[in-house]
């Protein structure tokens, strides 16, 4: 089954304590997609600019990813500047440049239509909302946003979040959205805004999914999937984006959706998560082979196996 991504490509300069890093290839939409790639079919729409050459959409063509989605436009690719000190965890931004992303309205290709999996990256509510409308034949939407969102439009984030499957944000995210400190209680809230899931991302300490009552199967009970203890961390972005991918991916590869397999698809995205972060950008995600994730995945089962 073919995934649709909507999202941002982008231009990263990034400084870690392994390094820095300039102009390096970014974006929600491109983290996801080569995550997703290695599991089924994905396609993009997002927008670059002018600098956007042959040699970057090459990156995503080599996985086998649908680019005819991509508009190009005059001016400058969206690019973002961060850095992160000892605290891996958090990105200090330095600076946003929108460019040609400012004016961003996807534009969904003919031959995208019958995709039957719909991935919503982190931009604008309305134009999450205006895609899915487009997208009626999608049968799983799965959806991100950001505390900038939640404070800004709230109305229309509730609005789109009532249209998706599922929601995946982080620890914060959730309790600001669901306006409760106490993680549990936040997600039934959000969960009650409609989405028959909920992924909360918890960083280096891996995500937990939260159902809706009755939803994929009786019960509403949570599950936790930890992350994986790597020796080095180089570059932490992306790594949601690429944990998102590797947990659709995964979905839209199997032939029916259930409890079992969304818990199975949060481990493959810790997966994905996991080998982005072990090198700058997206350079990590773009020569593995489905033999390191399998045996990465096994680890990921041994870690919470008891006999």
């Amino acid at each position: 089954m073919s995934i649709l991504a909507v999202g941002s490509v982008a231009f990263d300069t990034i400084t870690t304590p392994s390094g820095k890093v300039e102009n390096e290839l970014g974006g929600s939409a491109t983290f996801f997609a080569l995550a997703a790639s290695y599991f089924t079919n994905v396609r993009i729409v997002a927008v670059v600019g002018d600098d956007f050459t042959a040699e970057h959409d090459g990156v995503l063509k080599a996985r086998g990813v649908d680019t005819r989605g991509i508009e190009r436009a005059a001016g400058k690719t969206f690019r973002w500047g961060g850095h992160y000190t000892e605290n891996l965890n958090e990105a200090k931004t330095d600076f946003t440049e929108l460019n040609v992303f400012e004016k961003f309205q996807p534009r969904i290709p003919a031959e995208y239509r019958d995709s039957k999996f719909l991935f919503l990256g982190n931009i604008q509510p309305t134009l999450q909302a205006a895609v899915c409308r487009d997208m009626k034949g999608a049968s799983f939407v799965g959806g991100d946003t950001m505390n900038f969102w939640i404070q800004g439009a709230p109305k229309e984030l509730r609005e789109t979040v009532a249209l998706i499957d599922v929601l995946l944000i982080n620890d914060g995210e959730a309790k600001m959205l669901g306006g409760d400190s106490n993680l549990q209680r936040a997600a039934q809230k959000v969960l009650a805004m409609g989405p028959q899931a909920l992924v909360i991302k918890h960083g280096e300490y891996g995500a937990t999914i939260f159902f809706r009552e009755g939803a994929f199967g009786i019960g509403r009970h949570p599950f936790r999937a930890p992350t994986l203890p790597l020796e080095e961390v180089k570059d932490p972005t992306g790594a949601g984006d690429s944990f998102a991918g590797g947990f659709m991916g995964y979905i839209a590869s199997q032939e029916e959706l259930n409890r079992e397999v969304l818990k199975r698809a949060l481990f493959y995205g810790g997966v994905m998560g996991s080998f982005a972060v072990e090198d700058f950008g997206t350079r990590r995600l773009r020569n593995l082979k489905r033999e390191q994730i399998e045996e990465r995945f096994e680890i990921f089962r041994e870690l919470t196996h008891i006999e």
